[in-house]
């Protein structure tokens, strides 16, 4: 029998397609995840951790994960928000419209979280939040609690927890409770201060006064107004949720002009240990909102570490203090792989529901939608208070001085005057 050309070339292609369609059949399809959160600008620490938990996302995830009897390949695509709300925007559009994620995660405050959710529930892709008391992400984003929303959720305590916290340390001391605020005008000084959801109306209730000077921007160099206004009303404790270089501002200036409250508890700038690090002696006995530490009493479903073997080995693997949002950038990712491992496929609403449906515990706590939070698409996390103070393994070190509103969430001390 002689082979011609022409038929050899036929055999070969016709081998080829066979090796191919072979080939096709092991090679899993990929499932993308989405990720959005402020990796530079002045809102990069909520963002520090994020390289280093995705990169144990890679290794918890490489094997793949089985969708709807499925089995696909996991990739996980970062973008910086650049700490800028617009910028968020543009990402959020070109993950869900370029690179086509099936789940979306955010977090980092308003400013990076709420456009990321507005894209995405927009364009009806599934999206998991954090790092945002809820009330600036649902009302700020016009939430309407008879509707809630269709595809984004959100996971993290709310401002009457922060509250909570605030006055239950406050109340453990004595001061002539007399406060003064630091709300900037952006989504979260606007919610803290908000004369109804905001701190004004509990601090009232409860016997405080306040004094709010008003609405600042972000990256003021001068807070004379606020300090003179303080004095002036004998204030003896300040809150508020100021951005880190703000707060190094505000503290270097009341020390200036004699200034000094018996308590200052900050949201948002004490949270890091850089920070304080950055404040010298003016960072001791600060006291701030903890979300998460190595001493929570949870476990990752994932990698089933606990929340003190998760922050050991950042602090192993990094040379770096541990920080809060490490717990909660590792709980977006045990959500989005318990709820894609029970989502009967792929497909948009498919993801949505299993999100929805969500309920387990993580290393920030339990997470459950759509039954006793405060709205349908919010799942609230404990919360606790903490101090700094001059460190023995690092130089200031966070202790929990209270958990009056978290009693499973061990004390390490108690709140000491500045």
């Amino acid at each position: 029998m002689t082979l011609n050309r022409r038929s050899f070339v036929q055999g070969l292609t016709a081998a080829a397609a066979t090796l191919a369609a072979s080939k096709n059949a092991f090679a899993a399809d990929t499932i993308k995840i989405g990720y959005v959160s402020p990796q530079t600008g002045p809102l990069a620490p909520f963002g520090e951790a994020d390289k280093w938990v995705i990169d144990q996302m890679k290794a918890a995830f490489k094997d793949g994960l089985t969708i709807g009897g499925k089995k696909y390949d996991v990739q996980i695509l970062l973008k910086d928000s650049q700490s800028n709300p617009n910028r968020a925007g543009e990402v959020a559009n070109d993950l869900v419209l370029k690179d086509k994620v099936a789940l979306m995660l955010t977090a980092g405050t308003p400013e990076t979280a709420n456009p990321v959710s507005d894209v995405c529930e927009l364009n009806e892709v599934p999206c998991i939040s954090s790092v945002v008391p809820w009330q600036p992400w649902f009302f700020g984003r016009k939430g309407d609690p008879a509707k809630g929303f269709n595809f984004t959720y959100h996971m993290f305590w709310g401002l009457e927890d922060v509250i909570a916290n605030f006055t239950n340390g406050w109340n453990s001391v004595q001061t002539n409770k007399k406060v003064g605020g630091l709300f900037p005008n952006d989504g979260d000084g606007n919610a803290w201060g908000d004369k109804e959801l905001g701190f004004p109306k509990p601090l009232a209730g409860m016997g405080y006064t306040l004094t709010d000077p008003g609405r600042f921007q972000n990256g003021t160099q001068d807070f004379s107004a606020q300090i003179a206004a303080f004095k002036k009303d004998g204030v003896e404790i300040v809150t508020g949720v100021v951005i880190p270089p703000d707060a190094k501002t505000f503290l270097t200036q009341a020390r200036q002009q004699g200034f000094k409250p018996k308590v200052i508890t900050l949201g948002k700038a004490l949270l890091f240990p850089g920070a304080i690090e950055a404040l010298g002696d003016l960072g001791y006995g600060l006291t701030t909102e903890v979300w998460w530490s190595p001493s929570h009493p949870f476990t990752s479903s994932l990698t089933k570490q606990s929340a003190k073997a998760l922050a050991d080995s950042y602090e192993a693997s990094t040379k770096k203090q541990w920080t809060q949002p490490i717990g909660f950038a590792h709980a977006l990712f045990e959500v989005a792989a318990d709820a894609l491992k029970r989502s009967k496929g792929v497909g948009a609403k498919d993801v949505r529901d299993a999100v929805a449906a969500t309920a387990m515990n993580t290393v920030v706590g339990p997470v459950k939608w759509g039954g006793g939070g405060p709205m349908k698409n919010v799942s609230k996390t404990p919360l606790v208070l903490g101090q700094w103070n001059k460190g023995t393994k690092y130089k200031v070190e966070l202790t929990i001085i209270n958990n009056e509103a978290a009693k499973n969430i061990p004390t390490g001390g108690s709140i000491k005057l500045i």
